[in-house]
């Protein structure tokens, strides 16, 4: 049965898409979710956790521009954008402590990033968990 970790990790995953240039990643979510066994309220979940990404897309990228220290939007990795987006959305509009949503990224991050990647999104969620505050 899947989990909400399992659910945060597939919504990476269609982010990672969409940033790959699958414009049309929202057409076949539900076909991923469903590969990645997401189901019923979990793939609810997921699907609102998209949408809510891609709705609020821009101010979710601004405040990630605004916390990257010394570093270009455009340089980070794919996963650690689409983490960070989908993290920062859950920071900005979620109902979840920070420090859950931030737990939350860096565990998806030792997943499917490099060995810095963890270090690199905890520093940056946390300016933007200062940010909101």
């Amino acid at each position: 049965m899947a989990t909400r970790h399992h659910a945060r990790m597939a919504v990476v995953s269609l982010l990672y898409a969409f940033d790959l240039g699958n414009g049309n990643t929202a057409e076949h979510a539900n076909e991923i979710l469903e590969e990645k066994k997401i189901r019923n309220k979990q793939k609810d979940f997921a699907l609102t956790l998209y949408d809510g990404v891609m709705e609020h897309l821009e101010a979710c990228d601004k405040a990630i521009v605004e916390s990257l220290k010394e570093w270009d939007f455009e340089r980070l990795g794919t996963i650690e954008r689409a983490t960070l987006r989908l993290a920062t959305y859950e920071i900005l509009y979620g109902e979840l402590d920070s420090a859950v949503v931030i737990n939350e990224a860096v565990e998806i991050t030792k997943a499917f990033g490099t060995e810095q990647s963890p270090k690199f999104i905890n520093g940056v969620l946390d300016g933007i968990s200062k940010l909101k505050n």
